[in-house]
């Protein structure tokens, strides 16, 4: 999938928003500035967060709960996570119970990341746009991609 600009990976956020529930993982790979904070922010701002998503570089970890967003979420940047253990404290399987994950950088887990990921990986293209390549689980089938 081509994501034309910062407006087409908001859209394509907002679109998920449309079909993500409770336990869902959305792991977000690609290099820096590829994308992955703007593709959580349009998902989150349709979910109903008002003010801008701040990126989790520094917290690990956001969490957002209604009434600030339809349902429960949680936004995870795993960049500063040298070893996959050191995430393990994180209680992600905990959040999983009831909240979306996003993860931007889930290959800092190691084998860890859940099976059932939607994984979704961004690519810088000579002209500025995005290449989006999808790896969808079958727990995903039917709504990928969303319209």
């Amino acid at each position: 999938m081509i994501l034309e600009g910062e407006a087409a990976t908001l859209a394509l956020g907002a679109s998920l928003a449309k079909v993500v529930r409770t336990g869902d993982v959305i792991a977000l790979s690609g290099d820096l500035g590829t994308g992955k904070t703007t593709l959580a922010r349009g998902l989150l701002a349709a979910l109903g967060l008002e003010e801008e998503a701040p990126s989790p570089s520094f917290a690990i970890v956001q969490p957002y709960a209604p009434p600030e967003v339809r349902i429960p979420v949680a936004h995870v940047d795993l960049y500063r996570i040298d070893d996959p253990e050191d995430a393990l404290e994180l209680g992600l399987d905990d959040m999983l119970e009831d909240s979306l994950l996003l993860i931007e950088w889930p290959e800092r887990l190691g084998d860890a990341l859940w099976p059932d990921a939607l994984r979704l990986t961004f690519e810088r293209t000579g002209d500025g746009a995005r290449v989006l390549t999808a790896t969808v689980p079958s727990s995903w089938e039917g709504r990928w991609p969303p319209t």
